[in-house]
């Protein structure tokens, strides 16, 4: 949201205070610019965005004398328009959030956490991988098994082994005993005490590898040798696509 404006910048007027009898602030925001008011800014007193703005400057100023604020600039506009006239936006949620987190504006971040799609992710999502052991780690484990087998070729995959419960782990186990591979190679999730699936999990790992800038895709793994059983449903083949 770009405004222009024919009152000169605030920045270039200001010498030591911000208590000046203008309230009009002129802002760079990312790129991006913006005109408002030194009381709209400073609606939230306890916010990081409101500290900018109150004493002495703690912003630079960029060449037209705009204070500048390092920061997405495309999702100022509904950070200020909330600040104008209360309104929650319903459009770029996540990218409001943390730019909400950021300013430390926490009526904003309360009612965010309040939509479906915050709430899903932080109450939900997150609740859930947090009782997977190492969850995180796994995931950058993948990511570098699948790098260091991707030399001179289009795909490469990592094997996973997702169990839910303590036996499955035990079952996991003998299999791991039986492959006629590297085990090291061989990726587990789990046990977790929560009600989403193994399917659910599955859709977390791929969710986030994607989150990363990676094109991924599984499928159960079978192994036609080096298993002493038949079948094994907790094994999947994570498959990595560089180009």
């Amino acid at each position: 949201m770009s405004i222009s404006s024919e009152h000169k910048p605030l920045g270039k007027q200001v010498t030591g205070s911000l208590h000046t009898s203008s309230p009009i602030v002129e802002l760079n925001v990312g790129g991006e610019m913006y005109t408002t008011t030194l009381s709209t800014l400073k609606k939230h007193p306890g916010s990081k965005l409101a500290e900018m703005f109150t004493g002495q400057p703690k912003l630079r100023t960029d060449s037209e004398g705009r204070f500048f604020i390092d920061r997405p600039g495309t999702y100022f506009k509904y950070i200020l328009e909330y600040l104008r006239s209360n309104q929650v936006p319903t459009q770029c949620i996540q990218d409001v959030y943390k730019e909400a987190l950021f300013y430390d504006i926490e009526p904003l971040i309360k009612q965010l956490e309040d939509s479906p799609q915050i709430f899903g992710e932080i109450v939900a999502r997150r609740q859930f991988l947090a009782r997977v052991p190492n969850y995180s780690e796994n995931i950058e484990l993948m990511i570098r098994i699948a790098r260091a087998e991707a030399v001179a070729s289009r795909q490469s995959s990592v094997i996973v082994c997702v169990v839910r419960t303590e036996e499955d782990a035990a079952r996991c186990q003998d299999a791991l005993n039986s492959l006629d591979m590297d085990k090291k190679s061989v990726v587990k999730f789990g046990p977790w005490k929560a009600v989403p699936s193994i399917s659910d999990l599955l859709d977390c790992i791929q969710m986030d590898v994607e989150a990363k800038g990676y094109k991924i895709s599984f499928q159960p793994h079978v192994a036609e040798k080096g298993f002493r059983f038949k079948s094994h449903d907790f094994f999947y083949k994570f498959l990595f696509t560089w180009w």
